[in-house]
């Protein structure tokens, strides 16, 4: 049985509003979904937002590449990142952008909190600067000549010719690179956030069950090395939020972006005339998750606590990092075509392939994932369609011809039916930790089981058999019974498919009703739940994604 009715509100990292979505996005936000689909299916309230992370230099240069206002650029790119998520079976309840009045609100106010707390200082620092775009360069911003190998047009902060580390004013002959103008090293005055000054709540808080363990290790080097006052402003021009009482001075993208989870569930609480309060204000029983890349951890594990502690909001519940996506056991490569954006992939394939690739392969650490190409149409083919859709398909077509889709009245197998619904208590102890690839690996063990036990019973050569049957009916009913709460479980991974069994099934898949059998019920006409991988199909992605 499940336990009381919980108020979970759930988020993923916000896409940047500069590029299309690629399949390392869609891995955190397939992570994100089935979790939270779960969590409605046993009966929860459970609300999942996100926005697009909308500020900053870069965005402002791509719109003005593209000749249009950083505020059309923004609303252009947000409407294709909705789109891809939503091929993806995405169901956000709220999809806002970090470029609203509510996170303005709230990123002034947080602000303000600090600054009256004395978390805030001042001080000058000696920036790059390019004379002709008039704009301080970020790192990323600057190319020159490596100065360890002498490999040209590397970028200021690291060589992808030999992978030395250094600062921008290392680089031999550096250049902008968005004008090619020789950068003036200017003084400017920026405030910092003392971080410092939660080293006590750092410690405590990373010491608690919020995080997994290899993410509070290595927050706990950084807290060990002591920590470092952190910019949290930007000059002008620049993209963003003004920072109140600092006249042409804009908060730094990092400052007001994990804020958009704030003001995402505030334009939802509007919108759907729920108390707000309840999700960020401290003193209530609300759960907060946030789901994450590991390369972010140290914005969402010390930089967020430390900002919403001092502002007197309540902190997260737990922080859930994953690692980085690789395909075929390398990093995603545009020139191998294995850079794939989400666009490309649904182009070309069912994404409930990927959801379901993703599960049976994730897990609650935080080590990298492969998409490894062969693997993932041999494992889609195998365990969806040829175990568990095939439990379907062969018992239907038994049912339509001979007993007009009706099933038994009575159950030719109690024990094995509630053997299937009783695992339903331990698949959903994996779900809730997060051990998608375990609780796949539950449920195709079970599939397998259920495809034994029609192979056992033959209703085929049953029914050639003079007088058997009743015997074909009550085989095939045990079969579909099996099939059904097998998609129950899968539901999370796999809405689309497991919304066409609904309609086969004539019932809603529900968790909370998976206790009895079905008895006497008639089915609909069975219609294809699911096409096998094409391996050409898979081909043509990837040439795509080389172009």
């Amino acid at each position: 049985m499940t336990s009381q009715p919980r108020d979970i509100l759930v988020t993923s990292a916000l896409p940047y509003a500069n590029a299309p979505l690629h399949l390392g996005h869609m891995l955190e936000q397939v992570q994100t979904d089935i979790w939270v689909r779960f969590q409605k299916s046993r009966g929860h309230h459970c609300l999942y937002v996100c926005a697009d992370d909308a500020h900053g230099t870069a965005i402002m240069l791509s719109a003005e590449q593209a000749g249009r206002s950083p505020e059309d650029h923004i609303d252009t790119v947000r409407e294709d990142h909705l789109r891809d998520s939503t091929g993806f079976l995405i169901a956000f309840d709220n999809y806002y952008s970090t470029h609203s009045e509510e996170n303005r609100h709230w990123s002034g106010e947080i602000f303000s909190r600090l600054e009256a707390g004395g978390h805030i200082g001042l001080r000058e620092i000696v920036q790059a600067f390019d004379p002709e775009k008039g704009l301080f360069l970020a790192d990323r911003f600057i190319k020159g000549t490596c100065p360890r190998c002498k490999t040209p047009d590397q970028y200021g902060d690291n060589c992808e010719a030999c992978g030395a580390t250094y600062s921008p004013s290392d680089l031999i002959d550096p250049v902008s690179a968005l004008s090619g103008a020789t950068p003036e090293d200017r003084a400017s005055t920026h405030l910092f956030f003392h971080l410092a000054h939660f080293q006590d709540l750092l410690t405590a808080w990373t010491q608690g069950e919020h995080l997994q363990p290899a993410i509070r290790n290595k927050l706990r080097e950084w807290i060990d090395a002591g920590l470092q006052d952190w910019d949290i402003s930007r000059d002008a021009p620049y993209f963003g939020f003004e920072i109140p009482g600092h006249p042409g001075k804009y908060f730094y993208v990092w400052l007001d972006a994990p804020i958009g989870y704030i003001a995402s569930s505030q334009d939802y609480c509007r919108r759907e005339g729920e108390d707000f309060d309840r999700w960020w204000q401290p003193g209530h029983s609300t759960e907060l998750y946030h789901f994450i890349g590991k390369d972010i951890v140290n914005f969402h594990g010390l930089f967020w606590p430390a900002m919403l502690q001092a502002a007197g909001l309540r902190l997260p519940t737990a922080i859930y990092a994953h690692g980085f996506l690789t395909v075929d056991g390398t990093k995603m490569s545009k020139s191998r075509g294995t850079f794939i954006r989400a666009s490309t992939y649904l182009e070309h394939l069912d994404p409930e392939y990927l959801r379901y690739y993703f599960a049976a392969k994730l897990g609650s650490g935080v080590d990298d994932f492969d998409l490894n190409l062969s693997d993932f149409i041999q494992r889609v083919n195998s365990d969806l369609v040829g175990k568990v859709v095939n439990i379907a398909s062969r018992c239907a077509g038994f049912l339509r011809k001979k007993f007009d889709n009706q099933m038994s009245a009575d159950c030719a197998e109690p024990e094995l039916v509630q053997q299937f619904i009783a695992a339903g208590e331990g698949i959903a102890d994996l779900y809730e930790a997060r051990e998608f690839s375990r609780a796949m690996r539950e449920i195709i063990a079970l599939a397998d089981r259920a495809n034994q036990y029609v192979d056992d019973r033959k209703p085929w050569v049953m029914a050639k058999e003079e007088g058997r049957e009743q015997e074909v009916q009550a085989v095939c009913s045990v079969g579909i019974n099996l099939f059904r709460a097998l998609a129950t479980y899968l539901k999370p991974v796999l809405p689309a498919m497991v919304g066409r069994a609904e309609i086969f099934l004539n019932i809603n898949l529900d968790w909370q009703q998976l206790q009895q059998p079905l008895l006497g019920h008639t089915l609909q006409d069975f219609k294809p739940l699911l096409q096998r991988v094409d391996p050409a199909q898979v081909e043509a992605m990837v040439e795509a994604g080389k172009s």
